[in-house]
């Protein structure tokens, strides 16, 4: 059988869907990479990977521009012809399925990765296009969700028909690669990663490494990751600079290498308002015994027990998230235990081989 993935990034590609795609090549299908081209096409095809590129304007908005792209996928696949086309990422699943549709493929499998900026407040005429879109393209497709909060919200709205729906958390992590390690010894690490943004918790993130500091609490404070200059909620450049000059925070930038950063961190903190589906992040702290504070949203409720792997705040409650940290630096046997809880989660629920099964499941049932 053909299978095409298809996303809006190599990087994507490479960093969540290789083990996929490697199951899928070791039980003897055909596997065809897509996305725009990027640094990582590179190590896909070493992978021995066909991987093909394929333009795509992740923020273009243009109707005309972005029809042709659609027409460009439909030629694409017209001439490929996939038995099965697997979607992921917004715009790969709305032009994925009318390109497939239009070319005849009847084997459509879609992953919506969380409901992002479209669904947040304040964004009702966006809400509104977006959710005409899904209701249009979706059709008689397979939808894979992260968390049960989107799949509800889908199956409310009636963009989607219960039967469609399946919740499989993530794509996984390989529990050989992230494993636990002892905590780095000097000072508390706590480390927020990710794409710089204002939702994300950034701010929140500053502000409480401010009060804990003006309050003698002892730790270190880390942001890795880098801004996002065409996103207009990014943390500008200059208040990293600024943030690291009054020694608020460090900044150690855009890392490839998780496992290394988390093995040099003690707490992982994300205190998002972001309509995430599931946050890599925590996954992968789980994995490596590392406690969380995270908000109480659809994505991070997937992952964290408030209590017992980390502890939950409200999203944009800079007291609760001072208090919870506080806690968890003034005790690292507390920090320990919720590690040991932590990676047995992740073990039981999202190890890759687990995603991976479930994944299998649905195209079998598609």
């Amino acid at each position: 059988m053909k299978i095409i993935l298809f996303a809006n990034t190599d990087w994507y590609l490479y960093n969540y869907r290789l083990p996929l795609a490697r199951a899928l090549r070791a039980q003897g299908d055909e596997v065809v990479l897509l996305s725009p081209p990027g640094k990582y096409a590179e190590l896909l095809e070493k992978d021995g990977f066909r991987w093909e590129a394929f333009q795509l304007e992740r923020k273009g908005m243009n109707p005309i521009a972005e029809l042709r792209t659609i027409l460009r996928l439909w030629q694409f696949l017209r001439r490929d012809k996939p038995d099965l086309l697997h979607n992921f990422t917004i715009k790969p699943v709305l032009y994925g399925t009318l390109a497939a549709r239009l070319a005849g493929i009847r084997r459509i499998v879609n992953a919506v990765p969380g409901l992002g900026i479209a669904f947040a407040e304040g964004q009702g005429f966006l809400q509104l296009i977006v959710s005409t879109l899904y209701r249009v393209s979706l059709g008689e497709t397979r939808v894979i969700f992260q968390n049960l909060d989107d799949l509800e919200v889908f199956v409310r709205n009636r963009l989607i028909s219960k039967k469609q729906a399946f919740l499989i958390p993530g794509s996984g992590v390989d529990m050989e690669v992230f494993c636990p390690s002892p905590e780095p010894e000097g000072e508390t690490v706590v480390v927020l990663a990710g794409r710089l943004l204002r939702s994300k918790g950034v701010p929140e993130f500053v502000e409480a490494a401010k009060r804990l500091r003006g309050a003698g609490i002892r730790a270190r404070f880390v942001i890795v990751g880098e801004p996002y200059p065409d996103n207009p909620d990014t943390i500008q450049p200059q208040e990293l600079v600024d943030w690291q000059k009054e020694g608020v925070i460090e900044s150690w930038g855009w890392r490839d290498d998780m496992t290394e950063v988390l093995a040099q961190t003690s707490i992982v903190c994300l205190p998002t308002r972001y309509k995430e589906g599931l946050p890599r992040l925590l996954v992968e702290a789980g994995a490596c015994g590392r406690p969380v504070v995270a908000t109480d949203i659809p994505g991070c409720r997937m992952i964290l027990r408030d209590g017992e792997n980390g502890l939950m705040i409200p999203p944009g409650d800079i007291p609760a998230l001072v208090a919870a940290l506080k806690t968890l630096i003034e005790s690292p046997a507390l920090r320990k235990e919720m590690g040991q809880h932590g990676r047995r989660i992740v073990e039981q629920e999202f190890s890759v081989t687990h995603i991976i099964a479930r994944t299998l499941d649905v195209y079998n049932q598609t």
